[in-house]
């Protein structure tokens, strides 16, 4: 025996009309002409227009029309004017939802062409990253917290480069399309830089001048990048960024934070010192996860933070791309309703230091 599969939301709402007509023609005849029912019969074309095209909502209003002059002949309504009011009254009924219709009609279009924009800007902007880049694999995760939107303030990226693999990851100040360009503007200054800067820190400076130079007022990126090269290290500088968690082999978790705070990009002085880089052991077997506050930020229904230092045993999971996707789940049931922020997270494991080539810049 197979199992039926319930009808769809949308199937019930398509049959609406018909079912509110039918059950206008039933009581009109059951109650008389007495009680006024016929002019109900336009209630079909209006729920028409609310879900379905101009041509079905003309269809109904067509069949309402047919309906009404049978049910006006049947109730003797057309010896008097009671008929033919309610003749105009589904036709006027009809024609505006056939206006209705079209209406809606070209505003989905319209929403369906700014999502197809929105696709094709997230491939520019937010390219997937390599999912093998020297000796790690790489995995990322990214919520947008403004409705029907795919990209948003969060940026990251993942380069390898004759330096070394090198990773962004960074939040832009403010939301919309203004941040949107902001994080193009820092993604476009790292993914050149971080192939010809010889050091991490000739990196920093570099999108330090970019943002300092098109940025404006009080407009910054907080921002943390990440080298790891053929050492067992990661290097790390970061500007005013949450820290980032490793999960060591033997399950403990660590958020290194930086030995002094360094400004968010676009917010330094002239002249002054960037931020020291700092370096940690990070061996084969290890995992890197940089994230946005969007993640540790999150609160439950009642106002706490999400713990993401206890949720990192969910990274064990031996694919990377379940383990981050189960963490998302986590952090959405935590969050129980819409993000109030972006919300990146890149992972990052090491599986040791088999021969793989370095994945070709990306143009």
């Amino acid at each position: 025996m197979t199992d039926r599969k319930p009808p769809s939301r949308w199937t019930l709402l398509s049959l609406t009309p018909a079912v509110v007509m039918a059950v206008v023609a039933v009581t009109d005849i059951l109650a008389g002409p007495s009680v006024g029912f016929l002019p109900l019969v336009s209630l079909g074309p209006a729920f028409a227009g609310l879900v379905g095209g101009w041509r079905r909502t003309a269809l109904y209003g067509l069949a309402a029309l047919v309906l009404c002059v049978a049910l006006g002949l049947y109730d003797g309504l057309f010896d008097e004017r009671r008929g033919y009011t309610a003749l105009a009254s589904v036709a006027g009924v009809t024609g505006v939802g056939v206006a209705a219709a079209v209406t809606r009609s070209r505003r989905e279009a319209e929403l369906a062409s700014v999502r197809s924009i929105a696709e094709v800007a997230q491939r520019v902007l937010l390219r997937p990253v390599p999912r093998v880049a020297g000796p790690l694999r790489a995995v990322v995760s990214y919520t947008s917290a403004v409705a029907e939107a795919r990209i948003g303030g969060d940026l990251y990226e993942v380069v390898s480069s004759p330096h070394g693999v090198r990773v962004i990851v960074g939040d832009v100040q403010g939301k919309g399309l203004a941040a949107v360009e902001t994080a193009a503007l820092v993604l476009g200054a790292f993914r050149e830089a971080a192939y010809d800067e010889a050091t991490l820190t000739g990196l920093g400076e570099r999108l330090e001048r970019s943002a300092a130079r098109e940025l404006e007022g009080e407009k910054f990126v907080t921002a943390v990048l990440a080298e790891i090269g053929d050492e067992h290290e990661v290097v790390f500088i970061n500007y005013g960024h949450p820290a980032p968690m490793i999960l060591r082999g033997d399950g403990t978790v660590d958020f290194p934070q930086p030995p002094s705070y360094a400004p968010p990009l676009g917010l330094a002085g002239d002249g002054s010192e960037g931020p020291p880089p700092y370096r940690l052991s990070f061996a084969p077997g290890e995992q890197l996860l940089l994230y946005t506050d969007g993640v540790t930020e999150a609160r439950d229904e009642e106002g706490r933070f999400y713990p993401l230092g206890e949720r990192a045993h969910l990274l064990k999971e031996p694919d990377a791309r379940r383990a981050l996707a189960a963490l998302r789940e986590d952090l959405a049931r935590h969050a129980a309703g819409p993000p109030h922020d972006d919300a990146a997270m890149l992972l990052l494991r090491y599986h040791g230091d088999e021969d793989v080539k370095p994945s070709p810049p990306r143009g």
